[in-house]
């Protein structure tokens, strides 16, 4: 069936200064979109949330140190981020349908492969992980496509309140990053001392495959992308005067330039610049507060791992709630405060937590909490405010493009905490490179630009 079909976009010739609107997408298709998405990104957060989760426990049976297990979570990053990096304009290509089927089809396969990778051979074993792994970067990499597929929908949607609303709508959608690694914690829980870590990965194939199935048979493309293949297409057969007044008649900008070339263009680079800094000093804080969180409450604050788990479920349930309320505050005050302000409160939080003041169960939850409320709470905000910082012909690219800048982030955070970690202690360590980060990534975001182009072009004609 043709999704262009589907959408029902008018790709004829326009008349001269002929004014067309994008297709109405559906209350049905829009919850449709909303829910996969929600699904999507939850899924592809379970497995790569699962590393971080296990590390310990993949370290006893790789027989790993410390430092040894830090390094190879360093190494798999490096690989993580060429996937990232790849993965953008492929999707500004094929479509923001097909790419939710590929990232999340990727996910599947990638956890089951981790399963069945055999310990007892050193040099292979861990070859092999990193291997592995580094394709784990397609599960992260889904959050570009949501935040780019649902930027869009929301703009056509008949749904007047996620039109009015847009960034309190998805934050429901980017949620799915606490309650993927809720999920992981929960699981590790109720299974790991009686299945072992292999049994988890297994247990992540399942929901992920379901997943792609239902994508292929229920969700719609966007209309602004079925215009962007269009243009594409005329361009590509000779017909760019043609691509340029279909283009006009939808008040968008089209360009023969690839999407990568695009996002460094003069009026787009500097927010490419801003926002790819701030992911790379922020991801500091997230490798080592949210992925390695079960080590840090262990080494630096002396907590059993099975009560790291339920510590880390309570904790990520109000992280959950910290993009409801990111998302939300977004639409009201701006999401570039927003950003600022949460990774700010964040920074000051994990310092506290890591300080001798926390000591109780009680005071290590509250502040741990608080400092992953406001460090992750943010992404809401800032994954919309990206998409609405690029055109639709390189909107899936720029979102790609910096949120693979988190890989740099962890290799450099994760290099750095496992130097500080060997020679001052996981708690020093933690404080000078993931709260430090976190605070500093905030001040960063003041250089952020308005999102002037983009927005004339998201309302072409109002």
């Amino acid at each position: 069936m043709s999704t262009i079909n589907q959408a029902g976009v008018d790709l004829t010739p326009p008349r001269a200064d002929e004014k067309r609107r994008f297709p109405i997408f559906s209350k049905r298709h829009t919850t449709i979109a909303t829910t996969l998405a929600l699904l999507a990104w939850t899924v592809a957060v379970f497995d790569y949330g699962l590393f971080g989760t296990l590390l310990p426990a993949m370290q006893q049976e790789f027989g790993w140190t410390a430092p040894e297990a830090y390094a190879i979570n360093t190494w798999i990053a490096v690989g993580t981020a060429v996937v990232c990096f790849a993965i953008g304009p492929v999707i500004d290509r094929l479509g923001r349908r097909k790419g939710m089927m590929v990232t999340i089809g990727g996910t599947a396969v990638i956890s089951g492969l981790t399963a069945a990778i055999p310990t007892g051979i050193p040099f292979l074993s861990n070859g092999l992980l990193v291997l592995i792994r580094s394709f784990g970067g397609l599960g992260f990499s889904e959050q570009a496509v949501n935040a780019t597929y649902m930027n869009e929908v929301y703009q056509v949607t008949e749904v007047a309140d996620k039109r009015k609303r847009p960034g309190f709508h998805y934050s429901f959608i980017q949620g799915g990053w606490p309650l993927g690694f809720l999920l992981a914690s929960a699981l590790a829980l109720a299974f790991l001392p009686s299945l072992g870590w292999r049994a988890l990965y297994l247990m992540a194939t399942i929901p992920a495959a379901i997943i792609v199935w239902v994508i292929s048979r229920k969700l719609k493309e966007t209309p602004q992308f079925e215009l962007h293949r269009k243009l594409t297409e005329l361009e590509k057969h000779g017909n760019p005067d043609d691509a340029h007044a279909l283009a006009r008649s939808y008040g968008v900008e089209h360009s023969s330039a690839a999407p990568l070339k695009r996002i460094w263009e003069p009026h787009l680079r500097r927010n490419t610049i801003v926002f790819s800094l701030a992911w790379i000093i922020n991801f500091f804080g997230i490798t080592i507060f949210s992925v390695l969180g079960s080590s840090v409450l262990k080494n630096a604050k002396g907590v059993q791992l099975s009560d790291a788990f339920w510590m880390l479920i309570i904790i990520n349930l109000l992280a959950y709630f910290g993009y409801v309320f990111h998302g939300w505050i977004g639409d009201k005050i701006g999401r570039k405060r927003t950003i600022i302000g949460g990774w700010i409160i964040s920074g000051i939080c994990f310092a506290v937590m890591l300080s001798p003041i926390a000591t109780s169960p009680f005071m290590i939850i509250l502040t741990y909490g608080a400092g992953l409320f406001f460090l992750v709470g943010p992404y809401a905000a800032i994954q919309y405010f990206m998409a609405e910082c690029y055109p639709v012909s390189c909107r899936a690219t720029g979102t790609a493009f910096i949120g693979a800048m988190s890989q740099p982030g962890t290799i450099i955070g994760g290099a750095l905490f496992t130097g500080l970690a060997a020679g001052s202690g996981t708690g020093t360590a933690a404080l000078w490179v993931g709260a430090l980060g976190t605070l500093v990534s905030g001040i960063l975001m003041f250089a952020a630009k308005p999102p002037v182009e983009a927005v004339l072009e998201d309302h072409p004609h109002e």
